[in-house]
């Protein structure tokens, strides 16, 4: 289990959340407003998700930009996610990473860049503008 399991936020289909199976295919922009759990295979981003799983089955190949976000599978493309990312012994990324938190277990695989900064961290400050007299 991951350092960042949540008991809070639970996979289950009566929430609305969403699941492509082991033997599914979707090709395109993936919009969930749920929690979003991903067996088969997607080519294409996914967005406004809650909580984002990729299981041991499953394989993204396009950027995913959620709350949170589980990887077991394959990912290739960039995740950024506003709490927090994870990467499960056995799972694969290549792209680059951005949250506040990340963690990678012992045993997955990470090719990329990592960046981890809060909301108030990633607005540049404009420089204030000094007037003499």
């Amino acid at each position: 289990m991951g350092l960042f399991n949540n008991a809070a936020i639970s996979f289950e289909s009566r929430n609305g959340d969403t699941l492509i199976g082991n033997d599914a295919y979707f090709q395109g922009t993936l919009t969930a407003k749920g929690s979003l759990k991903i067996d088969g295979r997607v080519d294409g981003s996914i967005v406004d998700a809650k909580m984002v799983t990729i299981g041991k089955a499953g394989k993204i190949k396009g950027d995913i930009s959620c709350e949170s976000c589980c990887v077991c599978g394959e990912v290739k493309g960039n995740i950024t996610a506003l709490n927090h990312i994870e990467a499960i012994i056995g799972s694969r990324i290549d792209g680059d990473l951005r949250s506040p938190k990340i963690m990678l277990e012992e045993g997955a695989t990470f090719n990329g860049n990592c960046r981890m900064e809060t909301g108030k961290e990633s607005k540049k400050e404009s420089p204030q503008k000094v007037e003499s007299r």
